[in-house]
């Protein structure tokens, strides 16, 4: 909706006699609150008419009503009023009317017919839905407005209205505090954040910093029950990545790509990279990484958890996820193994595809700043248009780690588990891993603890260096797949994460272990 604001939309389309608008929204209430104001600063004089299979006809101006127990009685009865005084610009909002125009052909007709006879009037009508499907036979007639969720400075004004009229709240927040406070709970409705910094005041009846935890954990869960979203704490730091130096190197230079000094200085925001590579090579980690790096919030959408058996549901729910996105922006959005969107092969009667150009389509038009972290293990599964440039801006590819980066990756992974690495032959166990990725790495460390503690002992480089021996290494039984991999890279379609050129990569091959 670029910088045009859900009142302005709304008001324009009105001054353009759009008889029926769609207006997408969860948040019924606050629908309501903007179709108000909507009304008044259009005339003063007009009224806001709701109806619902409820409570029927009512009238925000308090006018007398006649009664309408149905769906084609509130029609009848809208078109009753809106053709008696055609001068006056009434509001007319039929409330969750998606279900029963989707079952019911003949009050689709009304619908239809009341649209075309309301052009004539000064009056429009507006249907609140929770889907952005509406029938075939009113896309000509009818324009879809989705309603963005609430931007900093509403929830800013719905925590100053809560502590104001909370009695015995203490608030120890500054005004830059309470501007904190409002942004953590950005990606909720009106009513979320409500709940949300209420449950904050009544923890200790005081709001201070510690409550921005609260917020962002009642944030969390509102997030995972969006089904293919899930929101990470940005906890990992480059230290708990070994190697990849070059990848490193580039995520530090645009550290500060979202502040306000980049803005100034007329930068653009970096719009995502593509982390192509060997399965445990640390493209998850890589992504989580830059979550901390930068300070931003991690949001993982779950590609498998994109489709739904109805028709229209995955779609739904991938523009779904990549508006929370934008709202909660800017964010590092990571789309985890993208190829398993196109996983049903064109079995499924054409969704996986739609699903997908859905999210290249926004990958290239987005101008929130929302920053992608894509990964993929098996690129001849994604589409040549994948991976050009303005959807990304790098494509890295993570090989196999050379000796340098596996006692960097072993040395990570010991002081993780409060070890010092100092007491291990780490040079040793690094040649001795040949062939093995940062996963594989990681394992034969915890495996080593296992036998260890089965032993009532400490850990030792010996313990390691058998657990080594026991494993056998992808390098050897994919070797057929990584070498294709790395044959990609050969060819000079990706930027190495770990050498400066892709050519330097090739010529420190880490040899692939003979069986």
């Amino acid at each position: 909706m670029g910088t045009i604001s859900i009142h302005d939309e709304i008001r324009q389309y009105l001054r353009a006699r759009v008889a029926l608008i769609v207006l997408v929204t969860v948040e019924e209430q606050r629908a309501l609150e903007v179709l108000n104001r909507v009304r008044r600063d259009r005339d003063p004089s007009s009224d806001l008419v709701t109806w619902d299979i409820a409570d029927g006809m009512e009238s925000v101006a308090g006018r007398q009503l006649p009664k309408a127990t149905t769906p084609p009685e509130a029609l009848a009865k809208i078109q009753e009023l809106a053709l008696k005084d055609p001068s006056r610009r009434d509001l007319y909002v039929l409330k969750d009317f998606h279900s029963f125009w989707e079952r019911d052909p003949a009050v689709r007709r009304r619908v239809r017919n009341l649209a075309h006879k309301l052009v004539f009037t000064g009056s429009s009508l507006i249907v609140t839905t929770p889907v952005r499907t509406i029938p075939v036979e009113l896309g000509d007639d009818a324009v879809v407005v989705e309603m963005p969720l609430p931007d900093g400075e509403s929830l800013r004004r719905e925590l100053d209205h809560l502590i104001d009229s909370t009695k015995g709240v203490k608030s120890a927040l500054t005004p830059a505090g309470r501007s904190r406070l409002a942004q953590a709970a950005l990606g909720l409705t009106a009513a979320q954040a409500r709940r949300a910094f209420a449950k904050a005041i009544v923890r200790d009846d005081v709001l201070d910093d510690r409550d921005i935890d609260t917020v962002v954990a009642e944030k969390k869960a509102v997030i995972r029950e969006s089904e293919a979203l899930e929101f990470y704490g940005a906890e990992e730091t480059p230290d708990d990545l070994g190697g990849l130096d070059v990848l490193k190197e580039w995520l530090r230079l645009r550290e500060r790509a979202f502040s306000d000094e980049a803005r100034q200085f007329r930068l653009p925001a970096p719009k995502g990279i593509a982390l192509i590579g060997i399965p445990g090579t640390g493209k998850s980690l890589t992504a989580k990484m830059i979550g901390g790096l930068w300070r931003l919030p991690l949001l993982r959408l779950d590609v498998g958890a994109l489709f739904g058996p109805l028709v229209g549901e995955s779609e739904e729910r991938v523009r779904r996820a990549l508006r929370l996105a934008e709202t909660i922006s800017p964010c590092v959005l990571w789309i985890d193994e993208v190829e398993k969107a196109l996983a049903a092969g064109g079995h499924d009667g054409g969704t996986s595809q739609r699903v997908f150009g859905t999210v290249l389509t926004w990958m290239q038009e987005k101008t929130a700043p929302v920053f992608v972290v894509a990964t993929a293990n098996d690129v001849s599964a994604l589409p040549p248009e994948t991976l050009r440039r303005g959807r990304f801006d790098e494509v890295f590819f993570l090989d196999l780690p050379t000796e340098e980066e596996r006692r960097e990756i072993i040395t990570v992974h010991l002081r993780k588990r409060g070890r010092m690495p100092e007491a291990f032959d780490v040079h040793r166990l690094a040649e001795d891993c040949d062939g093995f990725v940062g996963a594989e790495l990681e394992q034969v460390i915890i495996d080593a603890m296992y036998e260890a503690f089965a032993e009532d002992r400490d850990i030792t480089t010996a313990d390691i260096a058998r657990a080594t021996a026991r494993t056998v290494p992808l390098s050897r039984s994919q070797r057929e797949v990584i070498e294709d991999l790395r044959a990609w890279l050969r060819e000079g379609r990706a930027q190495s994460a770990s050498f400066a050129e892709a050519a330097q990569a090739a010529e420190h091959q880490v040899p692939v272990l003979e069986v």
